[in-house]
């Protein structure tokens, strides 16, 4: 038999062999060969064997492969830190890396949704520990404005699938206008973003099959984290106590994933009360903005309850007229990250009557006492660079957890697609 697909793991079942297709590509198929004409001359595609076993979307113990996949980030996670073997390494992104991070002035990502909110966590990294300026956008909005490209720029293309049809174009456009310095950072080895770049680091987060995009998330964030270690070693400003510290901080991180994975029974009774409710605001301060976006977007996604994300200053700004007793507000709320500024908007909000859903990483009694609902991460000490990932995993169990309670479909959600392939 021969098949057709758009993602290999829509394939994985019933093969691991995969020949992938290029532009102008005419495959006349058969039941057992195939034929491929690139502008009406025969053409010959090298068969690839995909790294993805089939094991891998098996549920197991789990009933939804959401479920399955948030429970799987302390694995992928561990996997992806030691694929970093305690060094860091350009190479890793490729064999011109070092020379092209040395030489970059800024930094442009281009991406789509969940990747997209990676990318603007990405910017708060870059900028902070490199000093770095980077510009993050939607990948739909890029390609289709008259767009200023910079050779000493390094553009970044983000996707699970390495297969988003936006980004793809976006892609397409920088690389007609003369650029070559391309990094893509994917899931899926040999997918057309990985082909299109001149530098790629994969993820390993293994097949995602959940429409909702969870393991894919916190590994984008790991390697997007160390490739501000990366840029930082080819300019020459990390030292080697600074080595030492992140490789210790992030060997944590597989521990701190799963102490939040065990609490997961406490998300779970939030998302009941969750269940009637129609809107709900998420806020959040410096990195933990961007994360609000994703944890708004993952609700929405599985329980289509509309919500909304705000930087947290931005609450006098116009949001702060929709608060009222019939509005709630996730925060969430960091000791390392604005702490004050951000107890300072709880209590604009609950002075205005408005229930306050607080995730925090500390435990705060006034704010706990007065707050609706309030989770508190089962851990302490969390580097600071490290809170994003750490906290998208209860962000990820309440879209679960919500999304059972309300019975939709959490793996199929209505009008999306795993794969993104069209406009």
């Amino acid at each position: 038999e021969m098949f057709f697909a758009s993602d290999i793991a829509a394939l994985l079942p019933v093969t691991s062999k995969f020949v992938y297709l290029e532009d102008n590509d005419i495959v006349d198929i058969k039941i057992s060969s195939h034929n491929i004409y690139n502008n009406g001359k025969l053409t010959v595609r090298p068969i690839n064997i995909s790294e993805f076993n089939v094991s891998k979307i098996e549920l197991g113990v789990f009933k939804h492969y959401m479920q399955k996949e948030i429970f799987e980030q302390t694995e992928v996670l561990s996997d992806l830190i030691n694929s970093f073997n305690n060094n860091i390494d350009p190479l890793l992104f490729g064999y011109q890396a070092s020379v092209i991070f040395s030489n970059i002035k800024k930094v442009q990502v281009i991406a789509c949704g969940t990747s997209l909110n990676a990318g603007n966590i990405f910017k708060y990294w870059l900028e902070d520990l490199a000093g770095i300026e980077c510009n993050v956008e939607i990948a739909s909005e890029f390609r289709y404005r008259n767009t200023i490209v910079d050779h000493n720029t390094l553009y970044i293309a983000i996707s699970q699938s390495g297969e988003t049809a936006d980004t793809i174009s976006a892609l397409k456009k920088i690389q007609e206008l003369g650029i070559k310095n391309t990094l893509v950072i994917c899931n899926v080895a040999k997918s057309t973003l990985v082909r299109m770049c001149l530098l790629n680091i994969l993820t390993k987060a293994g097949p995602e099959i959940g429409v909702a995009s969870t393991k894919a998330f916190t590994t984008q964030l790991l390697v997007l984290l160390y490739l501000v270690f990366c840029i930082k070693k080819a300019k020459g400003n990390l030292t080697v106590d600074e080595i030492g510290i992140w490789f210790q901080n992030i060997k944590k991180l597989p521990f701190m994933v799963e102490k939040v994975l065990t609490s997961a029974h406490l998300i779970e009774k939030i998302a009941f009360t969750l269940k009637y409710e129609s809107n709900i605001l998420f806020i959040g301060r410096n990195t933990l903005y961007p994360l609000a976006v994703e944890g708004a977007l993952k609700l929405k996604e599985v329980s289509y309850i509309h919500a909304e994300a705000y930087a947290a200053g931005e609450l006098k700004h116009g949001p702060l007229a929709l608060i009222d007793d019939s509005m709630p507000c996730l925060v969430l709320l960091s000791q390392n990250l604005l702490m004050d500024k951000t107890k300072n908007n709880i209590l604009e909000i609950l002075s205005r009557k408005g229930k306050v859903y607080l995730f925090s990483d500390f435990i705060d009694e006034e704010l706990f006492n007065k707050s609706y609902q309030h989770y508190c991460l089962p851990i302490s000490n969390v580097s600071t660079y490290l809170l994003p990932i750490v906290f998208s995993i209860p962000l990820q169990l309440l879209a679960y957890y919500t999304s059972i309670v309300k019975g939709t479909d959490v793996d199929k959600p209505r009008n999306l697609a795993k794969s993104v392939t069209v406009e």
